[in-house]
């Protein structure tokens, strides 16, 4: 067994990451946790008050990983560039860290101070990089969402085999990413003129 001298909250956050990027969220146990670690499970006691709070602190890793990965993704770009760059920043993310993705997506508390504020700074970062087509703030945040709506269900679906067709799924990714930015083009034209929202038939 380790010492638990040589146990600290970060070793074990990182063991708890790669127990559910293997077997998935849903199998992580404070017995396999501390089988990992090569502890005795009271031990763990000592760091984290139970697997509710390991939960928490790995949903707030994933922030944090997510948020610095899409950082990366952004930085010296902008625009499509942006979008497209950190589009792709997101699918890798969850197809690397499949487990880690999943708590990601715990619903933050607004009571929980670091979970609601990393990912708040996520949607900052969006917005930010949306700035660049000149859209009402309101449009902004519809925006902001069908792109997480568009990233998220791809991966979501990516992950439990959703899609069956024989079909690039990347070139898939992209045609969705793109169609999302063409549509933003049309919908908020530099010159300010938007198309009208009416259905229009062609007759007179």
């Amino acid at each position: 067994m380790t010492t638990r001298n040589n146990i600290n909250l970060d070793k074990i956050i990182q063991a708890a990451a790669e127990i559910i990027d293997v077997h998935g969220l849903e199998n992580l146990t404070l017995s396999n946790l501390s089988q990992k670690l090569k502890i005795r499970s009271p031990s763990l006691y000592n760091h984290i008050k139970g697997l509710q709070d390991i939960r928490r602190l790995l949903s707030l890793h994933g922030l944090k990983q997510l948020l610095s990965v899409l950082t990366r993704a952004a930085v010296g770009r902008s625009s499509d560039e942006a979008m497209r760059e950190m589009a792709k920043a997101y699918l890798r993310f969850a197809r690397k860290h499949p487990g880690l993705y999943e708590v990601t997506h715990m619903a933050p508390s607004h009571s929980d101070h670091d979970l609601y504020k990393t990912g708040q700074e996520i949607v900052d970062l969006v917005t930010q990089v949306l700035e660049a087509y000149q859209m009402e703030p309101t449009d902004t945040i519809h925006i902001a969402r069908a792109f997480r709506s568009q990233l998220h269900g791809f991966a979501s679906l990516e992950q439990r085999r959703g899609f069956g067709m024989s079909v690039d799924l990347d070139d898939s990714f992209m045609h969705m990413i793109d169609t999302l930015l063409a549509g933003l083009h049309v919908r908020y034209p530099k010159d300010g003129q938007r198309p009208s929202a009416q259905f229009q038939t062609g007759q007179s």
